[in-house]
């Protein structure tokens, strides 16, 4: 028996798992839709959120969580670290891309029907998995103690304090007091590095074990269709590994080109460092935040923050709302045309705040 043999032997004894075993675990058929792309995005953002965990750690070394240091330890990664340019860069636009497949993921669940009964559970996962994942965008944004991260964390603060009822004690939960002190800083970075990392990980085991629980939801198309004569008919499926595995790798490898090719050609940069007394002429936030920013310069301060909060309430509600639609009317597919509007009203709000400068 050479050494190997020997090392499987002294494991399977322990583990008493066989290959066989493991095989059967992972090889449920996968329906044939989710060869496409549209279909497995969910495994998108998840690889990218393996890419910011690895590129996070690294920063981490060297980042150093205070208002008289954080500037410079950013600025040394950026301008003196070997490869720290490339490794900030891949976090920046991992970041970016990662929000993105989020949001379309969500957008794919929701104009394919997939929230209906009996997956309202997972639908409100995959609301929580944004908005933790947004917040992640929010925090990382702000700990490079530049000038617009700076007073975009303050308007965040001052937008969450508006909140009735509770929105003093989250601003102040979220500063650390009544304004922006030395123990911000320290607290965004907990938040981005441990907490909202954490809460993710628990959210995604959940939305996965559910999906386990519920089976993938199935869509037929006409090459899935069965063939004249077959009997009976079935749905066109596939092994989830190796065959989906590899799909998953393969849109990983792309990704990682793509990445490469951002973090090279378009870096991470510096901006000024932070000064509390100086306000910008302009403050803009990160993209995705941009629908929000030009909604609350829309309307007054209570009005946009009592309004975005139905929006994202009715979002979390709306396997629901649906339901009652489709029970109660004739339009059952009302949720389609709704998702259109609400789709071309966030781009036309977003391209409003990008081309406008206040």
């Amino acid at each position: 028996m050479n050494a190997f043999s020997a090392v499987g032997s002294w494991i399977t004894e322990r583990l008493p798992v066989s290959a066989a075993d493991l095989r059967e675990l992972t090889n449920e058929p996968v329906p044939n839709h989710l060869k496409r792309w549209w279909f497995a995005l969910g495994g998108t953002p998840a690889y990218l959120f393996v890419v910011q965990i690895v590129t996070g750690i690294l920063l981490a070394v060297y980042y150093q969580p205070s208002p008289t240091t954080a500037y410079e330890s950013v600025e040394y990664i950026t301008t003196q670290l070997p490869y720290g340019w490339y490794l900030r860069s891949v976090h920046k636009w991992a970041a970016t891309l990662m929000i993105a497949a989020v949001i379309l993921h969500q957008m794919r669940v929701y104009f394919t029907g997939a929230y209906r009964k009996p997956r309202e559970i997972n639908w409100i996962v995959g609301m929580l998995m944004l908005i933790c994942t947004l917040t992640l965008g929010f925090t990382g944004y702000s700990l490079v103690y530049e000038q617009l991260s700076y007073w975009g964390a303050t308007v965040g603060a001052n937008i969450a304090g508006q909140v009735p009822l509770v929105g003093g004690l989250m601003r102040d939960m979220l500063l650390g007091g009544d304004g922006y002190n030395p123990r911000t800083l320290p607290r965004f970075f907990i938040l981005h590095a441990a907490v909202l990392p954490v809460v993710l990980i628990l959210l995604i085991v959940l939305h996965i074990a559910i999906i386990r629980l519920q089976g993938v939801t199935k869509f037929e198309f006409e090459d899935e269709r069965a063939e004249p004569g077959e009997s009976p008919p079935s749905r066109r499926t596939f092994d989830f590994f190796p065959d989906h595995m590899l799909t998953e790798l393969a849109i990983g490898l792309v990704l990682m080109v793509m990445l490469s090719f951002l973090a090279t050609l378009w870096p991470a940069t510096m901006g000024p460092r932070a000064d509390p007394l100086v306000t910008p002429d302009v403050i803009k936030p990160e993209w995705f935040f941009y629908v929000s920013f030009r909604w609350l310069k829309l309307f007054s301060g209570l009005t946009a923050v009592l309004s975005m909060g139905f929006v994202v309430f009715v979002m979390f509600a709306w396997p629901f709302i649906d339901e009652q639609i489709r029970r109660r009317t004739r339009f059952t597919e009302a949720s389609v045309w709704i998702g259109i509007c609400g789709v071309f009203a966030i781009i036309a709000l977003t391209v409003w705040e990008a081309v406008v400068a206040h």
